[in-house]
């Protein structure tokens, strides 16, 4: 018998931990350099985030319910223009996240699933690909702020 090291709860708020941290380092950044800063041909960190954000919203919604079918069911809208759209966007995904995560049952995360249709392995294993990704990215982003003179949050407080 495996033995659990977490619960589904304490997944989630290990995720959530991180996504608040990578909140943070969004609304640190100007936002000019938001949108338009880049070091040795990176993307602008506002793109990092929109992957995030489709990552996790898209991925949720598969692995909660099983379908890559999300006709009306998650944001197609207009890339945010603003910090303030961007962060709003933000959280809106972070409460997707909070309902979606609802419906997974335990037994879940160790069923197969091909994320986005391309990306095999078991539902556990995506979602760490997920957080691994993140922290990557947020790991730019603190590159990013300290090139442009400002401190980022410590990396070590996500909560």
């Amino acid at each position: 018998m495996e033995n659990t090291v977490l619960t589904s709860s304490e997944l989630l708020q290990h995720w959530q931990g991180h996504r608040g941290l990578t909140r943070r380092i969004i609304d640190a950044f100007p936002e000019k350099e938001l949108f338009t800063y880049s070091i040795g041909g990176m993307r602008p960190f506002s793109e990092m985030a929109m992957e995030l954000i489709r990552i996790a919203e898209f991925g949720m919604y598969q692995m909660a319910t099983g379908s890559l079918d999300t006709t009306g069911q998650l944001h197609t809208g207009a890339k945010p223009a603003t910090k303030a759209e961007l962060l709003a966007l933000w959280d809106k995904i972070t409460e997707v996240i909070d309902r979606l995560w609802a419906q997974l049952p335990d037994g879940r995360f160790r069923e197969t699933e091909k994320a986005f249709g391309e990306y095999e392995g078991t539902v556990i294993s995506l979602m760490l690909y997920w957080f691994d990704n993140e922290i990557h990215h947020r790991g730019q982003g603190y590159v990013y702020l300290r090139s442009l003179g400002i401190e980022p949050a410590p990396f070590w407080d996500r909560y």
